[in-house]
């Protein structure tokens, strides 16, 4: 054999023996998701709260208490979060908020929202109409994303 077909035949193995890991890994970490998912319904209670800002942050600069802070890995404390500052009661709170509900949660409104823990899970308009909230526009990134997505979509329709 030549030395470029044993070098081929190394990149291939080690391809394969990376896939195989993420695999494992990949199933590790959806049961963890589920297990979390399990746990943010079992405590979510629904809140009415005013909502005075909202912003994307560092959890660090937040202002989460020190027992969340110390729960964090280094990675989250280093990630930009969607972070929501609320007047729930008589406290302002700040709370983490899920990403897909990010955009749509209006400002200086008040609104009725599920919460579990420091984490908002969904929100719906208290008083008065529900203002949409005006998108911003989508970077290229997440254009091609969606579009892949929509035709892997319509490819498993057929």
């Amino acid at each position: 054999m030549s030395t470029g077909a044993i070098v081929f035949i190394v990149i291939v193995v080690i391809l394969i023996a990376a896939v195989v890991v993420l695999y494992f890994l990949g199933k590790k970490a959806q049961k963890k998701q589920e297990e979390q998912q399990a746990q943010i319904e079992a405590m979510k209670q629904t809140v009415s709260m005013l909502i005075i800002d909202k912003k994307r942050m560092k959890l660090k600069d937040a202002g989460f208490p020190q027992q969340v802070m110390d729960s964090a890995n280094r990675f989250a404390k280093n990630a930009k979060l969607p972070v929501v500052k609320a007047k729930v009661g008589p406290q302002i709170m700040s709370l983490v908020c899920d990403e897909k509900i990010f955009d749509s949660i209006p400002v200086k409104k008040e609104v009725k929202a599920t919460v579990s823990g420091i984490y908002i899970t969904s929100v719906k308009g208290l008083h008065g109409k529900s203002t949409p909230v005006e998108v911003k526009k989508k970077s290229w990134w997440k254009r091609t994303v969606e579009k892949a997505q929509e035709k892997a979509g319509a490819k498993a329709v057929k």
